[in-house]
């Protein structure tokens, strides 16, 4: 790092700094390692000189920023700066690299994911005795990225020359991405036929853990379309295919499951009770491992953990964890009212990062409190959010269910919320589904008494897709007419300002 000490050096640095920075149209920015990236042009940017400092301001994801620069040095064609803010407090590198260097990585990465489509079509080829019609990968996430699925159309030798399509990923793919691997594969084999030329069948290939995981999935589907889909696990060694079996519907959900990690909701301790009060209509909690977290309006923003005999509290947004206690008092009051400043349906910016947090969490603390937004015959209580229903392998088994609740007749109702595009939400909503149906048939919920002396119905869960009415991702009835018929599904359409009280504004059955 080449330290800015004296006058001089502060001068040459803004001189060459500017020079550098202006020469190109956009950078990349990026506050520490933690924090996201986002896009700088020409114009949004500011190098200058104050109190003998050299300052860098720009318009970022938080508002309006200025970093004192203390040091710096050159990353290849890009920087890196030592800055601080508020005299020396909040201090970190500011990585600034070119637009273009970005794209050319692109270009390299998306080379190695077609070499990795060749083989693997290379691979299926041979294992199957047939001829490569087509290969090529699937969009990516963004216009111009590579995708993540490998995209192979076979024509078998025997059997009438009848197509195959293939999927794979050529990226490393835990069981974590199953619902964006069917998903995408599901969506590339419906497209709209052409003619003699549209695939009969779809071959899903995959390393073992996500192998494993789909076939977890597959039972979820609709017979016919069940039927159509092949699961093949690839070798550790990359060179060879072994075919795998999917359960039924049945022998999936009567899988030995593990009990309910939990049981009724407890009250929360007296320290969590005590800062709840200090805002009870914005303040919620739930329970974590170890203790704990308290939200503002579904944002963690404070951790209460008992530790070696003693209670202590940590807060902060995101990574920056600070304990109370330690001279933090002050700085726990400024960060409960930024929350109450920012984080509101009337906030007055909207682009402040405590206002674009967590916008899931922030609309299932709303429902939590009012659950008969979304179904008037609901039960107001008790309702459980973040709900860990362990029935599943791998990554998967962690994910919590947004909201789990009772109607009035005694069925349960799977929640499952989103607030923007997501191709994976009828898919995964039924994932959830299974695991609570499993759990009711081996008796673990009236058990657990997650409802107290309510009555359950010996009927499965009723699964509920909410989002708001524009945020619904476009092939969203596609994917949920793939599901089984046995999965009572309901999309419940949200009004677009929902932050404001969220309510249904249109409700249609699925299934």
């Amino acid at each position: 790092m080449k330290r800015l000490d004296s006058r001089g050096e502060v001068q040459a640095a803004l001189s060459l700094l500017t020079r550098a920075l202006g020469a190109r149209g956009s950078w990349f920015l990026r506050e520490g390692r933690e924090r996201g990236v986002f896009e700088l042009r020409r114009g949004e940017w500011e190098l200058r000189v104050a109190g003998g400092s050299l300052v860098f301001s720009y318009w970022g994801e938080s508002g309006a920023r200025a970093w004192r620069v203390a040091a710096w040095r050159a990353e290849g064609e890009g920087f890196c700066l030592e800055a601080s803010k508020r005299t020396g407090a909040g201090r970190a590198l500011l990585w600034l690299v070119p637009r273009a260097l970005v794209s050319t990585g692109r270009e390299t990465v998306r080379e190695a994911r077609r070499a990795e489509c060749e083989r693997l079509a290379a691979l299926v080829c041979e294992f199957a005795r047939a001829r490569v019609e087509h290969a090529s990968l699937s969009q990516g996430a963004r216009r111009g990225e590579p995708g993540r699925w490998a995209r192979v159309l076979l024509r078998m030798k025997a059997g009438g020359c009848e197509r195959v399509a293939v999927s794979a990923p050529v990226v490393p793919a835990g069981a974590e991405l199953v619902e964006s691997f069917v998903t995408s594969a599901l969506l590339w084999f419906l497209r709209p036929g052409e003619g003699e030329r549209g695939a009969r069948r779809l071959w899903l290939v995959a390393p073992r853990a996500l192998a494993a995981a789909v076939c977890e999935r597959l039972p979820l589907l609709r017979e016919g379309l069940r039927d159509c889909v092949s699961v093949y696990e690839l070798r550790e060694d990359g060179r060879g295919l072994t075919p795998l079996r999917a359960p039924t519907l049945d022998e999936l959900l009567d899988t030995p499951s593990t009990k309910l990690p939990r049981g009724p909701e407890r009250a929360p301790s007296e320290l969590a009770a005590g800062i709840m009060a200090l805002a009870p209509a914005e303040i919620d909690f739930v329970r974590a491992r170890h203790g704990e977290t308290l939200r503002f309006r579904g944002l963690p923003f404070a951790r209460v953990r008992r530790v070696a005999g003693r209670t202590h509290l940590w807060f902060g947004v995101g990574h920056r964890r600070e304990l109370f206690g330690e001279g933090g008092e002050a700085d726990f009051r400024n960060l409960l009212a930024a929350l109450e400043e920012h984080r509101r349906a009337d906030a007055p910016e909207r682009r402040h990062a405590l206002y674009r947090a967590a916008p899931e969490a922030w609309l299932e603390s709303l429902l939590r409190r009012d659950v008969t937004r979304l179904d008037p015959g609901l039960r107001l209580a008790p309702i459980h959010a973040q709900f860990r229903a362990a029935h599943a392998s791998g990554a998967a088994a962690v994910r919590p269910i947004d909201l789990l609740a009772l109607r009035r007749d005694g069925r349960l109702v799977v929640v499952e919320l989103k607030v923007s595009e997501d191709a994976s939400l009828a898919l995964q909503g039924a994932d959830y589904w299974r695991r609570v149906e499993a759990h009711r048939r081996a008796g673990h919920v009236a058990r657990a008494r997650l409802f107290g002396d309510a009555e359950l119905a010996d009927e499965p869960p009723l699964l509920y897709l909410a989002a708001p009415m524009l945020r619904f991702h476009r092939s969203f009835q596609t994917l949920a007419r793939c599901l089984s018929t046995r999965i009572e599904t309901y999309r419940l359409d949200l009004n677009e300002d929902w932050r404001a009280g969220p309510r249904v504004v249109r409700r249609c059955a699925l299934t």
